[in-house]
C-alpha cells in the first residue's frame, strides 16, 4: 500500500460494502446507512464516529465513537480505540488515488469495508477493490453490498 494521506481521510464515508461481521450482521442485526465520520481534534487526535441503522429493528440508530492513530509510518496501518478498552487494528488496502474509496480490512482478514464519499461506486471501482480484497487473502466472494438512501 502507498502512502496513506491521513487528512485526506477525514470527513465522513459511506460504507458501500463489507464482509458479514457480528457486529452488523449478528444476533438478527442488519445494518444500513452505515457511515463514519473521521475528524481532527484541536489536540491533533483523530476521532471516529461510526452510524449505522439496524433494519431488522424499526431502523433503530446505533453510534459507536473512538479514536484512531498510525500505527505504521505509512498511515496504512490503523489502531482504533472504543471505549478506551477494546483496541483493533485496520488495515487500509486499498485507496482511491482521488480518495473517492477505500478499502479497509482487519490483519485477520475477517472484516473488510468498502467505503466511500457516495452511496455507489461505479461498478470498474467496485471490481477493482473487491481485487484488491483477494490478492490480499480476503473472500471476497463473501462481501456484500451494505444499504444507503434507506428512508429512517
Amino acid at each position: 500500500m502507498a502512502q496513506v494521506d491521513l487528512e485526506r481521510l477525514l470527513g465522513t464515508w459511506l460504507e458501500v460494502a463489507r464482509l458479514p461481521n457480528l457486529e452488523a450482521d449478528g444476533f438478527g442485526q442488519r445494518a444500513v446507512n452505515v457511515t463514519a465520520t473521521y475528524t481532527q481534534g484541536s489536540d491533533g487526535r483523530i476521532r471516529v464516529q461510526t452510524v449505522s441503522y439496524n433494519a431488522n429493528a424499526g431502523l433503530r440508530r446505533t453510534e459507536v465513537n473512538g479514536m484512531v492513530r498510525p500505527a505504521s509510518a505509512d498511515g496504512a496501518k490503523l489502531v482504533l480505540t472504543f471505549f478506551h478498552l477494546i483496541r483493533g487494528h485496520l488495515w487500509v488496502i486499498g485507496l482511491d488515488p482521488e480518495y473517492r474509496w477505500a478499502l479497509m480490512g482487519t490483519p485477520s482478514r475477517r472484516r473488510l469495508w468498502l467505503i466511500a464519499r457516495t452511496p455507489r461506486l461505479d461498478p470498474a471501482d467496485y471490481d477493482r477493490a473487491m481485487a484488491i480484497a483477494a490478492a490480499q487473502g480476503y473472500d471476497a466472494a463473501r462481501v456484500t453490498p451494505t444499504p444507503q438512501g434507506v428512508a429512517v
